[in-house]
């Protein structure tokens, strides 16, 4: 398993006051941008979406799998013509 994440945490004034930005992206490219209250819920909100990484592929690979199969259905009943998806 590559282990691949890049985070960002950065101190934000706001009018509310002061919040913290978490950019992070993990090995299979996925990205998120929260704000946090605290630093402390900062990091753990990092740490746990990178636990989540094989989960969160997994999913997504479900969910691309579903797509192409019934965009294949589709296909096969005449409803995809070109580049038409014929969901207007």
């Amino acid at each position: 398993m590559k282990t691949n994440l890049k985070i960002t945490i950065e101190k934000v004034k706001m009018s509310s006051g002061t919040t913290y930005k978490v950019d992070m992206r993990d090995h299979y490219g996925s990205y998120s941008c929260v704000y946090e209250p605290t630093l402390h819920k900062a990091m753990q909100y990092a740490i746990k979406w990178h636990n989540d990484s094989e989960k969160r592929y997994e999913e997504n690979q479900i969910h691309a799998k579903a797509v192409m199969e019934m965009m294949a259905i589709d296909r096969k009943a005449g409803i995809i013509t070109g580049n038409y998806d014929g969901l207007d």
